[in-house]
């Protein structure tokens, strides 16, 4: 009889890990062509690989050894820390630069106010953006009275600075993305959506590629898998939450 519950579960267990794999590989197949690698992403020796955004990306990282590339606390314990190892171990002949510099609770007005020391100075080649939960959150809790037009020409803005400054640079733009439990409730909406479809037209308009979270986690959802067991609060990702965006960025920039 144990056997057989085993046998049950593994089934069930491969039915759910198919059904996800197949929704992300939809999702990434689904983006428009101006929201794809325009060419292959090519990293070479010495390369700077910068992870900006608020507290998903933070994730608890080090602060005193952020200047350190490469350091596992420097890296937190979220999705930069996921894909810098593998990138290192895969690209191990290139001596690549991997620094995390996403600060919790931060909007699109605080990256602004920090953008030159922290990302324009690291000069990087391959820059990743996951910024807008606390955009729409902050505005929710009383702190924060920015619109929608404000996240779009904040962000535009950010991206102009960054071509202007780094005309090379390869940027990569991330799906803001909620999960239905937590603290979301349907007061998020539709403005989280009018948000979400604001980043992804900044993107196209700026040439960068773009990494669908959102429908990467409604399509996890849509296989049987509970909101909370990829984001307990709805907004900050668990272990599975990050290992499945972690998978889903380097599909999408192809690295």
């Amino acid at each position: 009889m144990n056997v057989h519950s085993g046998e049950t579960l593994s089934r069930r267990q491969l039915i759910e890990r198919s059904a996800i794999a197949a929704g992300v590989a939809a999702a990434v197949a689904a983006l428009p062509k101006q929201l794809q690698a325009s060419s292959p992403v090519v990293l070479r020796k010495g390369d700077v690989v910068l992870f900006q955004g608020d507290s998903i990306t933070d994730a608890g990282r080090d602060r005193n050894n952020q200047d350190k590339a490469n350091h596992a606390r420097a890296l937190g314990t979220g999705y930069p820390m996921l894909i810098g190892p593998e990138l290192l171990r895969d690209h191990a002949s290139l001596d690549l630069q991997i620094f995390n510099r996403g600060i919790s609770g931060h909007k699109v007005p605080d990256l602004a106010q920090r953008w030159q020391q922290d990302t324009i100075d690291l000069k990087p080649a391959l820059l990743s953006i996951l910024i807008g939960v606390n955009d729409i959150w902050h505005k929710f809790a009383g702190r924060y009275d920015g619109t929608v037009a404000d996240y779009e020409t904040g962000l535009a803005a950010l991206l102009a600075k960054t071509r202007d400054a780094l005309p090379n640079v390869k940027i990569v733009v991330c799906e803001p993305f909620v999960l239905r439990c937590g603290a979301i409730n349907d007061t998020w909406f539709p403005e989280f959506d009018q948000r979400r479809a604001v980043a992804k037209k900044v993107a196209a308009d700026a040439g960068t590629m773009w990494v669908p979270f959102q429908t990467m986690f409604d399509e996890a959802v849509a296989s049987g898998t509970a909101p909370n067991y990829w984001a307990g609060d709805g907004v900050h990702p668990t272990l599975a939450g990050h290992s499945l965006m972690a998978q889903t960025w380097r599909k999408v920039v192809g690295l």
